[in-house]
């Protein structure tokens, strides 16, 4: 859904499909390049949580030699905890737990929990990680069907009484964190997983004062500092359609990037398009014309789950709300004529660099 284009190379590497599929395991590439009177460039790249990863770095001191290691366990970790896939992944071990029944979480389960509250609350409950019921009626979920189906009413209302991220219950004491549930809600981390995992490996890369880097993970993007021709990094937006192609170069630096789009992961049933991004207030998937929607903020994670809700809510009432608190925001709508851009005041500011 968003392309990344390299300060080296032009060439734009497209996000991977849409649907978040899970796999434990990665072959590492790592790339060395430079010399002793430049910055050494590095290059890690590999396959996590069912889609493509890569990290560049600009060196201008020594980087740790297990550096792609660290980067593959940063990930795993966020398999291990919030995967959909695996039934042992603290998500899954916690969907499966009963009623008011408490379990311990990391404190990285706990910090998804709460910037998914945070964006929950701000957005009128349209992000909502709880919509798996309804995700899984209309055919999206991780065991995806074959057949088109479109629900009955009845069955929808079914799957709308079991949804409702107020139900779930953060809390912390001297022993961590725990998480409960009054009501029989699962979760479903998708719409902002990906985005914690990039925050996570970014937040590494600062902490080893690799302070100038570009971390990719399925299209989320978070950069800092400078790219290797000791300029902003330069992202793009991709047009919202099958083939791809390139919508609008960004030049960012200190920041990230998350798009939501509807043009990948979708069916066709009696000449209807049905979207698998659906609207918790009605259960059905979303019919207006916003194709895609695309944030910049300094966190990928809130980025990742405000793009989801920006979609939800269609170009009109997103582009208010980003205009109401100062978020960057990209909406790309479909009609008769083509494709339409619209941007916040906060993009606009963005765009400008770029010239």
């Amino acid at each position: 859904m968003i392309s990344v284009v390299s300060a080296e190379t032009p060439n734009c590497v497209t996000r991977a499909n849409e649907n978040f599929r899970w796999l434990a395991c990665a072959a590492v590439l790592v790339f060395l390049s430079g010399c002793d009177s430049k910055p050494e460039i590095i290059r890690i790249s590999g396959e996590k949580l069912g889609t493509q990863f890569r990290v560049t770095v600009v060196a201008d001191q020594p980087a740790p030699a297990d550096l792609p290691d660290q980067i593959a366990a940063l990930i795993d970790s966020v398999d291990r905890s919030m995967s959909t896939y695996r039934s042992d992944s603290e998500l899954s071990l916690f969907n499966v737990t009963a009623v008011n029944e408490p379990v311990r979480i990391s404190a990285d389960f706990a910090k998804v929990m709460a910037l998914s509250s945070e964006v929950w609350t701000a957005s009128d409950s349209l992000f909502d990680p709880t919509v798996g019921p309804l995700v899984d009626l209309w055919g999206f979920g991780p065991k995806v069907s074959l057949n088109a189906h479109i629900p009955s009413a009845e069955e929808i209302q079914s799957a709308l009484s079991k949804i409702g991220f107020g139900a779930v219950l953060l809390n912390a004491d001297e022993q961590g964190y725990s998480l409960a549930k009054s009501s029989n809600v699962r979760i479903d981390l998708s719409g902002i997983a990906k985005g914690y995992a990039v925050d996570l490996v970014a937040n590494q890369l600062e902490m080893l004062a690799l302070t100038d880097y570009l971390v990719e993970i399925g299209g989320e993007v978070r950069v800092s500092g400078d790219n290797p021709r000791g300029k902003r990094w330069r992202v793009a937006i991709e047009v919202p359609q099958i083939t791809g192609g390139v919508e609008r170069v960004l030049e960012l630096k200190d920041s990230a990037l998350a798009t939501s789009g509807d043009y990948r992961n979708f069916f066709e049933f009696e000449g209807k398009r049905y979207s698998h991004i659906i609207d918790p207030r009605d259960g059905h998937p979303v019919e207006h014309a916003t194709v895609s929607a695309t944030v910049v903020m300094d966190s990928c994670a809130k980025a990742d789950a405000w793009s989801t809700a920006f979609l939800i809510m269609g170009q009109v009432e997103a582009m208010a709300i980003a205009n109401q608190r100062g978020i960057a925001l990209y909406i790309i709508t479909r009609g008769v004529k083509g494709f339409e851009a619209f941007k916040s005041i906060e993009m606009e500011s963005i765009l400008a660099l770029a010239g």
